[in-house]
């Protein structure tokens, strides 16, 4: 029986537990672990060997849970700022109070649409659905963001091309023999895809990179291209080419399979390697060797990353590369396949693409408008009848991830009051009037998914919530309450507190699918029902056509764009002209953090302890700049100070500072950059921009 304070009795809380449980974060990798519990405090994670995708257990922000989960800086309390920018500890009441008063205010004075929420990937799971149903259904609308920072261009691009977002299942990467590394680091986005890929090596395969930068990916790479960022397109473009003149294409595949290739044959006749180099900044000779591979050795897995889809022709770009597997029969075979998203175990409505877009021009019947993601701190200020007075800000960190930072932090002080959701004094944290603590992922039950490994997985409850931590779905119902709502009014809209509630309602979501349950789930992941291990093996596709479509009139219609995979210079970027920031600027991912969570850590911190610039030795010595040197990088949107090292691992022109640092930390890397959209998918175009780096001093 439950407690009077929703909890059950359920943990052990004086002898060690073991239980199995799945990392929710916006990961590839999902890993499932294991997790030894004694007092209700997490004591160590270790590797669970039954996830085939993730045999080798959690990489080293997974063994921080640790610290995290016992940090002393944790907020477990609910906190409001009083002056000069401090926070205080108060009570519930006060928080929710609070909180509801000003809900009233904003709805009886403006309207709903007053209030903008914002949440975004910062942990997984099916119960993040009762977010909305609090604004849709108990709140009565609110507005909301469109598009997402991650990958929608390539996941439209690849439902326009494929008809879907699947590939094959990760451990297949060993049947191949030719693996291309398209703009994807695995070794520190990825870690565990770097088993089957060093599988197949052992056994003969080889490895191809394209990236701007020499990764850690490319310790075992046959070959290494280093475009010009955002001209991936053009090189693809060109290899069509070459494979197409030198009658490598598989023409048998293609006319059982592949829609539109007389127009794409007589599209790509023109893009020679001279051309694509003068473009790309990559050599004639190495494209055309990159054709000969990508031509005659099969099969070939084809790994593409997201860095490359954050350009306004992001879209296009992958489009191009998706047509090197579908000339060349490397999709539907063991082996072989195009690899971006695999979808497949997002079987639940509510988890199905959870981080794709949401067209503008179709909001439901209580969520009226919603603003760009890629654009939030313009949006928000232009925003009007009504303006936004209010936000509410769970799972993210605007203020560090979202483009022009300053526009989004000139937006949120703009505002009248603000509302947090945080485990840790964040960047956006800091701004807020009122900072309610968050759950980790130990402290409720959840069912997560994955876009990378075809596993259902449970994100098992281990630890009762630290301090005062309450569960989102239970800040919700609470604030339900104080807003007039009765328990039975709430109990068919929200979820009520109780670990019982939670374990009903996962079970609900069970019930379609033969043989797999919470108790099941809790003996580790379980593949996904009807999963196709060789993604298009049936040759299906989801298309108008029903075939891969290389000319696909959705594109024009729905995107205004070529029906024919193209090259498109990317805003701000040009290989042609002068600039007055002569210098690319790359903010990739790192491995010692998932965009701006865990750095805070003192663990990550022995790795990673501050933010450094990456410049080739070539623009290091036209600068005068040396080792260990301050610098201020900077264009016309802002600028940031930052020790500056050379590495021939960056190329000429181009400069690297991973994203994820705050500013508290020293950098906020998106104060450079700009808030555009993809040619597609409303995704987050902010790679296309151009700085300059001088010297300030030691």
């Amino acid at each position: 029986m439950p407690k009077p304070n929703g909890k059950v009795d359920n943990l052990p809380r004086h002898e060690e537990t073991e239980y199995i449980t799945a990392c929710p974060r916006n990961c590839y990798s999902t890993c499932s672990f294991k997790v030894r519990v004694k007092n209700n405090e997490i004591l160590s994670i270790t590797p669970f060997s039954k996830n085939l995708a993730t045999p080798m257990g959690v990489c080293l922000k997974g063994l921080s849970y640790v610290e995290r989960a016992n940090s002393n800086e944790r907020i477990i309390y609910p906190h409001k700022k009083i002056g000069n920018g401090q926070f205080v500890r108060i009570s519930w009441d006060e928080a929710l109070n609070t909180i509801s008063n000003k809900l009233k205010h904003f709805r009886d004075e403006f309207g709903p649409q007053s209030v903008l929420f914002y949440a975004a990937s910062g942990m997984s799971g099916l119960i993040n659905e009762f977010s909305g149903k609090f604004w849709r259904e108990i709140y009565g609308g609110v507005t909301t963001v469109y598009g997402n920072l991650c990958w929608p261009a390539g996941l439209e691009a690849t439902r326009l091309t494929l008809g879907e977002n699947k590939h094959n299942v990760p451990w297949d990467i060993e049947n191949t023999k030719l693996i291309v590394l398209w703009g994807k680091n695995s070794a520190e986005s990825n870690v565990h895809e770097m088993i089957p890929i060093n599988k197949a090596l052992d056994n003969g395969a080889k490895l191809i990179v394209i990236d701007p930068r020499r990764t850690a990916s490319t310790q075992r790479a046959e070959m290494l291209l280093q475009p010009i960022p955002s001209t991936d397109a053009a090189i693809a473009l060109a290899v069509a080419s070459e494979i197409i003149k030198n009658s490598w294409a598989d023409e048998n595949f293609i006319n059982q399979h592949v829609y539109g290739y007389a127009q794409f044959k007589e599209h790509v006749v023109k893009y020679t390697p001279e051309w694509a180099a003068k473009i790309s900044g990559v050599s004639a000779e190495l494209i055309r060797k990159l054709a000969f591979y990508m031509g005659t050795v099969k099969p070939m897995t084809l790994i593409a990353g997201y860095g490359m889809q954050r350009y306004t022709n992001g879209g296009q770009t992958v489009r191009t590369l998706i047509s090197l597997a579908a000339i060349t029969g490397n999709i539907g075979k063991l082996g072989a396949g195009w690899q971006y998203a695999n979808l497949q175990s997002y079987v639940f409505d509510e988890v199905l693409e959870p981080l794709c877009y949401y067209p503008p021009n179709i909001p439901d019947s209580k969520i009226r408008r919603s603003i760009s993601t890629a654009r939030l701190g313009e949006e928000m200020l232009k925003t009007s009848n009504p303006e936004l007075k209010m936000i509410w800000v769970e799972r993210g960190n605007p203020l560090t991830q979202n483009p022009n930072t300053s526009k989004v932090l000139e937006a949120f002080r703009k505002l009248e009051f603000k509302v947090v959701v945080e485990q840790f004094f964040t960047d956006t944290a800091l701004e807020a009037d009122i900072v309610l603590p968050a759950k980790n992922m130990f402290e409720q039950s959840d069912i997560i998914g994955s876009y990378w490994n075809p596993y259902i997985q449970l994100k098992q409850k281990v630890v009762e919530p630290a301090g005062e931590v309450k569960p989102e779905t239970e800040i919700y119902w609470l604030l339900a309450q104080k807003l007039g709502f009765t328990s039975d009014q709430l109990k068919s809209i929200l979820l009520p507190p109780g670990d019982e509630y939670v374990d009903n309602f996962l079970n609900s979501k069970l019930k379609k699918f033969s043989g797999i349950t919470l108790d099941k789930l809790k003996e580790g992941p379980i593949l996904t029902p009807n999963l196709q291990e060789i993604a298009f093996s049936d040759y299906k596709f989801a298309t108008p056509s029903g075939q891969i479509e290389l000319y696909s009139e959705q594109v024009r219609q729905l995107w205004g764009l070529s029906p024919l995979p193209t090259y498109e210079v990317a805003t701000e970027i040009s290989s042609e002209e002068e600039h007055e920031y002569p210098l690319l600027f790359m903010s990739p991912n790192t491995k010692n953090r998932i965009h701006s969570q865990f750095n805070n850590l003192k663990i990550i911190k022995l790795i990673n302890p501050e933010p450094i610039l990456h410049i080739n030795p070539h623009d290091a010595r036209k600068r005068k700049i040396e080792d260990g040197d301050i610098v201020r990088v900077f264009n016309g949107r802002g600028s940031i100070i930052v020790k500056a090292f050379s590495t021939y691992e960056v190329r000429v022109g181009c400069v690297v500072l991973p994203n994820g640092w705050w500013k508290t930390q020293g950098v906020s890397v998106n104060m450079l950059s700009q808030g555009r959209e993809t040619d597609m998918g409303h995704g987050s175009a902010f790679h296309n921009n151009r700085v300059e780096v001088k010297r300030i001093g030691k």
